[in-house]
């Protein structure tokens, strides 16, 4: 295939086969000893994370997702005794919560649910209207607490669901190795539901390699929300809707990025998230607010040069924007490699390095 037209593509297009054994279930013992594929020029070199510093040049920008993951799962009852499950999605103002309601039924307005740890949610209606997916709540506990401060009390890390741990309940507490490895060492504002996986894999040692090497960094916010692990159903893309995430880039980082421009770097983004966050910029000029970008093969780029990604479940968003962003048969061809030579896959896996196709300046 070597049209670049939306239009061309269907979902099937996406598609490929990754055996479950690939699909990493745990961190790799050191954050830095993850694989990294090179896959920014010609033939794919298999590499070691650490030696990302070694392939960026002095004077590019690193820019990362600074978002912190909440411990957002929580357990409860109905008042009938049955099991409730939340995700929280988002915090609103107030004690006001957005969640994902896992029941056997679902309960009528007004309900209120007892939640493990000795609070209550009561369940407002659902959101953002009457055929929302998600439902509004508000969290209510003896102690005046925020939503943000039940959580880390009570909550528990929303791991994805390809990665199997044993049930969660409100009686056991999350993995050590979970509650520190599904956060970034610099996870800084609370608001995702996921991790920004790219950026899982770096620690101070690379950070300081980079450093020294003249690459400077910056970052944004995007609260990453459930919806990343949601799988496209439309075989025609374009009748896909994105779910909403909220950003936030600080002019501290434009500044960085108008520098960066003027000395000639490169401009680096660790995951799909930042890169959304950027792009989302460029087309809107707003530096926050909601994003419902959906970025697929011709789409054109304004900011960012290369992209530091995961490995990405088949038939997602997330295989879209990196097949446009590096070329769907180039990527492709990476999978196939990456899979023959047994690179770990999704959120606690490996990482690849792509350059941008067709490279457009920032107007």
């Amino acid at each position: 295939m070597t049209s670049s037209s939306p239009r061309n593509f269907t979902l099937a297009d996406f598609d490929f086969q990754l055996p479950e054994a690939l699909i990493a279930q745990h961190p790799c013992a050191e954050r830095s000893a993850s694989r990294l594929l090179d896959g920014t020029a010609g033939a794919p070199v298999d590499r070691i994370f650490r030696e990302l510093p070694s392939l960026v040049l002095p004077g590019d920008l690193l820019v990362f997702n600074d978002t912190r993951v909440l411990k957002a799962r929580l357990f409860g009852e109905k008042p009938t005794g049955g099991k409730a499950e939340l995700l929280i999605e988002r915090v609103l103002q107030g004690q006001e919560v957005v969640a994902h309601v896992k029941v056997s039924k679902k309960p009528p307005i007004g309900t209120m649910l007892q939640m493990a740890g000795g609070f209550h949610a009561t369940l407002l209606g659902r959101w953002p209207d009457a055929q929302g997916p998600l439902f509004r709540f508000r969290l209510d506990g003896p102690a005046s607490e925020t939503p943000f401060e039940l959580m880390e009390r009570h909550g528990h890390m929303p791991l994805p669901p390809y990665i199997e741990r044993q049930q969660q309940h409100e009686n056991a507490g999350d993995a050590a190795e979970d509650e520190r490895r599904y956060q970034t060492v610099f996870a800084r504002v609370p608001g995702a539901v996921a991790a920004p996986t790219a950026a899982l894999h770096f620690d101070d040692a690379v950070l300081a390699a980079l450093a020294a090497r003249g690459v400077e960094r910056a970052s944004v916010t995007l609260h990453v929300g459930a919806g990343t692990f949601q799988p496209v159903k439309t075989d025609n893309l374009a009748e896909h809707r994105m779910h909403a995430e909220w950003y936030s880039i600080p002019a501290e980082t434009l500044a960085a990025i108008q520098r960066c421009r003027q000395r000639g770097g490169r401009v680096v983004a660790v995951g799909t998230t930042t890169v959304r966050t950027l792009e989302s910029w460029a087309q809107s000029g707003q530096t926050e607010g909601e994003t419902r970008i959906f970025i697929t093969p011709g789409f054109a780029f304004q900011v960012v040069d290369l992209l530091l990604t995961n490995f990405h479940l088949p038939k997602s968003t997330l295989m879209m924007l990196v097949s446009a962003f590096a070329g769907y048969e180039r990527v492709m061809a990476l999978y196939r490699h990456a899979i023959a030579q047994g690179y770990r896959f999704f959120s606690y896996g490996d990482a690849m390095l792509l350059a941008r196709r067709a490279p457009m300046a920032l107007a």
